[in-house]
């Protein structure tokens, strides 16, 4: 198990509340953008930044275990007025542990933070599945996607692992 201190910014930043129910990270997972920046809770990244999808490394026991991978935005299209709750921005599932999400299947490509008002949460939450080939998304919309009825509906329960950080819209002159 990990320390409380791993869970504690996920409870200050509300995504626990907002997105998941309380949990104990069990599993490690590492989220880096361009091999360079290793996304810390909390942390804002510059959305020209984060444009192309992050490696995603899995921990776990070891490969025949899976996991399901998700990146929402929980304060789309504005966080005083998030209608869209959740954004999903990426997932993929069978995620063979110990390895990166390049291993599993792509089930929604990944769409690059663009947040118009406000700063924006993105998160990445990591579910450990019961076995490959079980997890189902069951619309295509992007828009008014829920974490937990997800999670409910494929029999993930809590998630092992999450992570988060904040993005704003990039100010300066817009170039045509």
């Amino acid at each position: 198990m990990m320390s409380r201190g791993v869970i504690e910014p996920l409870i200050v930043g509300r995504v626990v509340g907002d997105v998941v129910d309380l949990f104990s990270p069990n599993v490690k997972m590492s989220v880096v953008y361009n091999s360079t920046k290793q996304v810390a809770n909390g942390h804002e990244l510059p959305p020209c930044f984060v444009s192309s999808k992050p490696r995603v490394e899995v921990g776990g026991d070891d490969m025949r275990s899976a996991f399901t991978l998700i990146m929402i935005d929980p304060d789309a299209p504005s966080p005083s007025d998030p209608f869209h709750k959740e954004y999903l921005h990426w997932m993929v599932t069978d995620i063979p542990g110990t390895t990166d999400a390049s291993f599993g299947k792509e089930m929604m490509s990944y769409e690059s933070p663009n947040p118009l008002i406000g700063i924006h949460r993105y998160v990445f939450v990591l579910f450990k599945q019961h076995g490959r080939e079980t997890v189902r998304l069951s619309s295509c919309s992007r828009q008014h996607f829920n974490t937990r009825k997800f999670s409910e509906a494929n029999g993930l329960g809590l998630p092992v692992a999450a992570v988060y950080f904040n993005a704003q819209r990039e100010k300066g002159t817009r170039r045509k």
